[in-house]
């Protein structure tokens, strides 16, 4: 923007020259700069650019005093009421920037504490599994299409992470809705397939033609994690190596005519359970190439503390995608404590036939 003023007072300058045959500049002029300035950056921004107009006028002013060009050269009290007007003009552009940062600092706080409603972070235990989240917005207030939850209900612990189509308030809106309709449904429908169900029907009246919702809901027994999933990208189960936890029947997305299975996995004391957004698993470097999920992003998901985990795979998949990531990201880790969960109803479900089991919920 600042080179765009320069290019504007440049071609002022010209055309003044082409129509009165003469150099010369005029506050007017000169004041295009500092206003394109003030729409886009601080007051700071603009008070610079101000005084680097000041400072061209009173320049030039000068240097045409000495060359007395056809005799036509500004008197001082000419040249000391034009740096007034321009003074006087910088000054007003100057406090519109003021007023347009503190009203967008406003904005910000506003968005970030709607975020904070809806997307509340975790760092907490329960049953015996540790839970912890990450969020990265790429939009400018904060608002984005990734969405997750935590529920207590007496099914065990119900874990919510999902990706909205698109970005921005508008993806948010979608991603509230969401979230409104686990934190309904959570504690009272037993199974987690008629869940993803309800989650479904809820939000189908907010959905546009081209709208869907990838979600993925998460279940903690005793032993075990049970999942259904509706087009997200599948979990990794960390222990000895990363294992992706891929339903063996893919389903469409909310919104879409989702038809999921209900899958069962073990998840032992000690092993960890990673799930995400495309956020992480599709950014791209310069050549287009996807980040792998492979001994990198276990190794970033072993670490001592959860937290960290977190933070070294936000910095994995930005170094990846070339400092800067171009998609929202949403990041959760589970960890097994200790083996005390209840299941539902207080009841521990008999042990599985192998490492994971699906059982087909459809009607």
């Amino acid at each position: 923007m600042f080179l765009i003023g320069v290019a504007l007072t440049v071609g002022g300058v010209l055309a003044t020259h082409v129509a009165a045959n003469e150099w010369r500049l005029t506050p007017g002029v000169l004041l295009i700069g500092p206003v394109l300035i003030s729409a886009h950056k601080g007051p700071k921004a603009t008070a610079n650019v101000v005084i680097w107009s000041v400072a061209l006028f009173v320049t030039w002013s000068v240097a045409l005093s000495l060359a007395d060009r056809n005799g036509s050269d500004p008197t001082p009290a000419a040249v000391v009421f034009d740096c007034l007007v321009l003074v006087t003009g910088g000054g007003a552009a100057v406090y519109g920037a003021r007023r347009r940062a503190k009203r967008e600092a406003g904005l910000h706080r506003v968005a970030q504490r709607s975020r904070e409603a809806v997307l509340r972070p975790l760092a907490a235990e329960a049953d015996g599994v540790l839970f912890s989240s990450l969020y990265r917005s790429v939009s400018e207030f904060g608002l984005g299409g990734d969405l997750y939850d935590l529920a207590h209900t007496p099914y065990g612990p119900r874990l919510l992470i999902g990706d909205v189509r698109g970005h921005g308030p508008e993806a948010a809106v979608l991603c509230a809705a969401t979230v409104g309709a686990f934190r309904e449904g959570a504690g009272g429908t037993p199974a987690l397939v008629d869940l993803a169900a309800h989650l479904d029907a809820r939000i189908s009246g907010d959905l546009g033609p081209e709208d869907f919702v990838t979600v993925l809901l998460a279940e903690f027994a005793p032993g075990e994690v049970r999942l259904v999933n509706c087009g997200h990208p599948a979990p990794l189960r960390i222990g000895l190596r990363a294992e992706p936890l891929a339903p063996s029947r893919p389903s469409a997305p909310l919104g879409l005519g989702p038809r999921p299975q209900l899958q069962r996995a073990r998840l032992g004391v000690g092993e960890r359970l990673l799930l995400y957004t495309d956020g992480l698993s599709e950014a791209r470097d310069a050549q287009g190439t996807m980040l792998p999920l492979d001994d990198r992003v276990r190794e970033a998901a072993c670490l001592p503390l959860v937290q960290e985990c977190l933070d070294a795979l936000l910095c994995l998949a930005t170094a990846h995608a070339g400092g800067s990531l171009q998609d929202d990201v949403a990041l959760i880790l589970c960890e097994r404590r200790c083996a005390t969960l209840t299941g539902a109803g207080g009841r521990t479900p008999g042990p599985l036939s192998s490492a994971t089991e699906t059982c087909d919920r459809r009607p």
